[in-house]
């Protein structure tokens, strides 16, 4: 196991207090590694590439929040994927913390894993800024910082995430569509919002908005916040409703089986909604498609934090890799439902349903992922 020295330790204390050039990745020219997999988000992706290291290695995941069902199976995604043999023999060690959603926390934590001489750290940020500290200090010990999911505004760290951005336009122009269908141009939507301050919930909702205003249609949105909790999005959505009356649409970044079992609780109508990609959900719209229910299901799934772990080992092992590494939409449609294919009527409705990656090699099974826990390795 590889640690550390004293001498290191303390070197990198005194650089932080200093003007000192930094390590850290080599900016090169592409293409990168294993290109079906680690694809890079657009034709101006630079490239970097970090010395490489002796394995096995050394790697933690720092989550901040664990509040929703959607971090719960990302932990034991994480913890399923450091167990499955393509990968198992590279880890020497591997840590699961944490910290709630206090930045400070988080950073704190992932300094302590640098200077424990940890070789990468895979982390969903809480807040998009301030983690130029950690950032230094990660180049300084050339270790390898990979934010997923909740990334960072930078382009000095490698980053794996789904197109948010698109996401969300993707969700307004189907309710659009369905609306439009029913010759319905302007109405008034709830937006059940994800947890705030993080870049995840802003960009799906800044692109929700914007093509929406795009169509220049007469619509009225009503925005909760839902956490991407089931029960939360449940409460927020049956107070909107007892508030504002009908909806003609709905577009929830998630806790999505919540916000159709308050519509159904409250006796609400069946309308379109844009939701995410949980098996409650596919359950229900699969059931009452024919009713009204004419969902979209978009999946921003847990088992991203596999394709961080690989990308981080993948790095270690000193190949060039994209900054920023885009992995497709996954996107059904109530018409393309079909259980035992896309959701299954014998797993929990809180399951995320999308976890296969065929480009990178990685199938995580539902049965490997529930039977983990979700509490932290340390």
């Amino acid at each position: 196991m590889k640690t550390k020295s004293v001498a290191s330790l303390v070197m990198a204390g005194m650089l932080a207090t200093t003007s000192l050039t930094f390590a850290g990745p080599e900016v090169v020219s592409g293409p990168g590694a294993d290109p079906t997999c680690f694809a890079p988000w657009s034709a101006d992706t630079k490239y970097l590439q970090w010395p490489a290291q002796e394995g096995p290695y050394r790697i933690a995941v720092v989550n901040g929040f664990v509040g929703n069902t959607w971090r719960i199976q990302m932990i034991k995604t994480a913890k399923a994927y450091a167990e499955d043999p393509s990968i198992k023999d590279k880890i020497a060690e591997f840590k699961v913390v944490s910290t709630g959603t206090d930045a400070p926390a988080q950073l704190g934590a992932i300094e302590d894993f640098i200077n424990q001489g940890f070789d990468a750290i895979v982390t969903i940020a809480v807040s998009p800024d301030g983690f130029d500290r950690v950032i230094r200090l990660a180049d300084r010990e050339n270790v390898v910082l990979v934010p997923f999911d909740n990334v960072l505004d930078t382009d000095a760290v490698m980053q794996v995430n789904e197109d948010q951005t698109a996401m969300g336009n993707q969700w307004a122009q189907f309710l659009i569509d369905e609306l439009a269908a029913a010759g319905k141009s302007g109405g008034k939507i709830l937006e059940v919002r994800g947890l705030a301050g993080n870049s995840v919930d802003r960009d799906r909702s800044a692109a929700i908005h914007d093509t929406f205003a795009a169509t220049g249609g007469d619509w009225e949105i009503v925005e909760v916040v839902g956490n991407w909790d089931d029960g939360t999005a449940q409460k927020v959505t049956a107070d909107a409703i007892a508030v504002h009356g009908q909806f003609d649409a709905v577009a929830a970044q998630g806790g999505t089986t919540g916000v159709v079992q308050a519509m159904i609780d409250a006796g609400h109508p069946m309308v379109p909604i844009a939701g995410e990609s949980e098996n409650g959900y596919r359950k229900l719209v699969a059931a009452r498609s024919a009713d009204g229910l004419k969902g979209i299901s978009i999946g921003q799934s847990p088992g991203l934090v596999a394709i961080a772990m690989k990308a981080a080992v993948s790095a270690l092992e000193g190949n060039a890799m994209p900054q920023l590494i885009s992995v497709p939409l996954p996107v059904a449609t109530y018409d393309q439902l079909e259980d035992g294919l896309n959701f299954w009527s014998d797993l929990p409705d809180n399951f995320f349903t999308v976890n296969e990656f065929p480009p990178c090699g990685v199938n995580i099974s539902g049965p490997a992922i529930m039977s983990q826990s979700e509490a932290d390795v340390n």
